[in-house]
């Protein structure tokens, strides 16, 4: 028997190694998920709670209505960060009213520095159950080295507020500011065709100009202007600050610490936004004696929420024969389709509200919406499902969170009432077109495009051609006509008459006072509220509140588990630099994502671009 060949040996040994290698992985990964599932599901699951303790609020990353999909792969290789976590609100809300009867705890703390996000909306639903804690007689602290504007609105409801000797808190107020992509496509030979009906309709503006238009400007700066006087009455009558204390903290920040010795922790202190300055060291002495224990690291006792939650929750033995009001979470951008989690999908929710509405026990519905819009087609799918559900008898009632605003609204339409948070950002009635095309990016390098047609309109969805003239008219006509649609789709889910919906419609963008007086929401309440509406609806005395998730698949159910017990395992660091050309790359990838939403079939949208805050 002859040798191979050379060659043959070579490419012989390259496979070796490569099966060796594939091999060698697959082992480790088996390893790796037998170590996480012992961690997911045994470790720290039986310990005790502590007979004294404080309940600790921590909050990692940011505090949602839904969860995100999470990425297998950058659980397993990824280390953690603050940004990539997700806290339910429900959490935090149950864990504090859970805690306010509980013995064992006699306090509750917050610690917010890990926390990237919560927003006013939320905030104000987490105050609730705080106000409640607080009936108890215990004492509610917040301590941190440094508030961020955010986190700064949730600490200023504690009794006392305590912060770092070189910390301080940042408050800026609001503004929105987002990039305009006009020049860098055009300089990429990139055609934007955009058709809008709406005078504020601004969805398109960021692909068209290079600056904000001025009627956007005047619309985005009312309701800005109306959330802040919400932020710092808030934060005026929490802290017992006069009238305009807050603004004149901010506006008189830079030439104070000029004048004097640059400290921003003792002008916070002096101004009344903080109770003491503390080292970490002298915050740990003050928190143990106010708890009156220790853990054996030395700090205050003290159960971080999500573990008492883990602890506290028992399994519910079903078919009581309770009714039940049943709250489904639609959040994220509205696309046509199934869609994951943090997505509104027009065919998984749908299907999910058919599917609730069909269990005997679900007696009302409460529809979370927190949503900029999206695809017409899709919100047109959701809101017809609605309509068929009310029309057997369910009623739906719809809680909108911080952002319900074009697509989100014309869902919301179809319910028998809308509440929305004092903080909600609405409305956006109207309607865009967006359709680009390369045919001058690809004759740059070279590639023409050219051919024949049976019709005129053959051809003319083609990316790589110039958009025919006759359908730039089709597609303005289509985008009229969906606005008329819109226009009557709000007119008969609120009983208004059209003329009454076209003036406050435009596009404008309304904060949740000025929605109610116009009649586009019927009350201001949170979640609770509008859970309590859908019962009263329903005729309810007792019933059962059933948060109703989209199914997760074996695979996804166990990475999301990993993930919230454990964080991510963190094969790999992460690196500064790459977190820094992440961030340096935000505008683009924002950008391309937006691009990557327009899914509607017959490319309209009704989407709210204004609807994003800065603070």
């Amino acid at each position: 028997m002859s040798k191979p060949s050379l060659l043959g040996r070579v490419f012989g040994a390259i496979w070796n190694t490569i099966t060796w290698v594939r091999l060698a992985l697959a082992n480790l990964v088996f390893l790796l998920m037998l170590g996480v599932i012992y961690f997911v599901y045994f470790a720290g699951s039986t310990e005790p709670l502590p007979e004294q303790a404080a309940l600790l609020i921590n909050p990692m990353g940011t505090i949602v209505d839904q969860k995100s999909p999470v990425d297998p792969l950058q659980t397993l290789v990824a280390a953690p960060s603050p940004a990539d976590h997700e806290v339910l609100v429900r959490d935090v809300i149950e864990a504090i009213r859970l805690a306010k009867d509980d013995d064992r705890i006699n306090s509750l703390v917050m610690e917010l520095g890990s926390l990237m996000y919560v927003g006013i909306s939320r905030t104000q639903e987490i105050v609730v159950a705080l106000e409640e804690f607080k009936t108890s007689g215990k004492p509610v602290v917040a301590v941190g080295d440094y508030f961020s504007q955010d986190q700064y609105l949730l600490a200023s409801y504690a009794d006392e507020l305590i912060a770092h000797p070189i910390g301080g808190a940042a408050l800026e107020g609001f503004s929105m500011y987002h990039n305009f992509y006009a020049e860098a496509l055009d300089k990429l030979s990139v055609s934007m065709h955009v058709f809008r009906a709406g005078e504020y309709k601004s969805a398109a503006e960021p692909y068209l100009r290079s600056d904000m238009s001025t009627a956007q400007k005047s619309n985005a700066l009312e309701w800005l202007e109306d959330l802040w006087a919400s932020y710092t009455s808030t934060v005026e009558a929490n802290r017992e600050l006069p009238s305009g204390a807050v603004d004149a903290y901010v506006n008189g920040y830079a030439s104070r610490l000029v004048a004097g010795d640059g400290d921003s922790a003792k002008d916070a202190l002096d101004a009344g936004l903080i109770d003491q300055l503390l080292t970490r060291s002298q915050a740990n002495e003050y928190l143990s004696d106010m708890v009156g224990a220790r853990n054996e690291d030395g700090g205050y006792e003290a159960v971080a929420f999500e573990k008492y939650l883990w602890n506290q929750r028992t399994l519910k033995i079903p078919g009581t024969g309770e009714p039940k009001v049943a709250v489904i979470v639609a959040q994220g951008n509205v696309l046509p389709g199934d869609q994951s989690p943090g997505t509104i999908g027009a065919d998984s929710l749908a299907t999910m509200i058919s599917k609730t509405a069909a269990d005997e026990s679900v007696k009302a519905i409460v529809l979370r919406v927190t949503t900029p819009g999206g695809s017409m087609f899709a919100s047109e799918i959701i809101r017809q499902q609605i309509l068929e559900v009310r029309a057997n008898g369910t009623p739906v009632v719809v809680s909108m969170g911080s952002i319900a605003a074009s697509g989100g609204y014309y869902i919301a339409a179809a319910a028998d009432e809308i509440f929305a948070t004092k903080t909600t950002i609405t409305g956006s009635i109207g309607v865009i077109a967006v359709f680009p095309t390369f045919e001058n990016l690809l004759q740059r390098g070279g590639i023409y495009t050219d051919g024949v047609g049976t019709t005129s309109l053959a051809g003319s969805l083609r990316l790589d051609r110039p958009l025919n003239p006759e359908l730039t008219k089709a597609l303005q006509a289509g985008v009229a006509n969906a606005y008329q649609l819109f226009l009557q789709v709000v007119a008969d889910g609120r009983s208004m008459e059209l003329d009454e919906v076209a003036a406050v419609a435009e596009g404008r963008v309304w904060s949740a006072s000025d929605a109610l007086s116009l009649g586009l929401v019927d009350q201001l309440g949170d979640l609770d509220d509008a859970i309590n509406a859908a019962a009263g609806l329903a005729d309810l005395d007792a019933f059962q509140i059933d948060y109703v998730e989209q199914p997760l698949s074996p695979s996804e159910l166990f990475f999301q588990q990993l993930a919230e017990r454990m964080g991510s395992v963190g094969l790999l660091p992460r690196s500064h630099s790459v977190s820094s050309l992440l961030n340096l790359s935000k505008p683009y990838l924002e950008a391309t994502g937006v691009l990557g939403s327009l899914q509607d079939p017959k490319h309209i949208y009704m989407r709210c671009m204004a609807c994003s805050l800065n603070y």
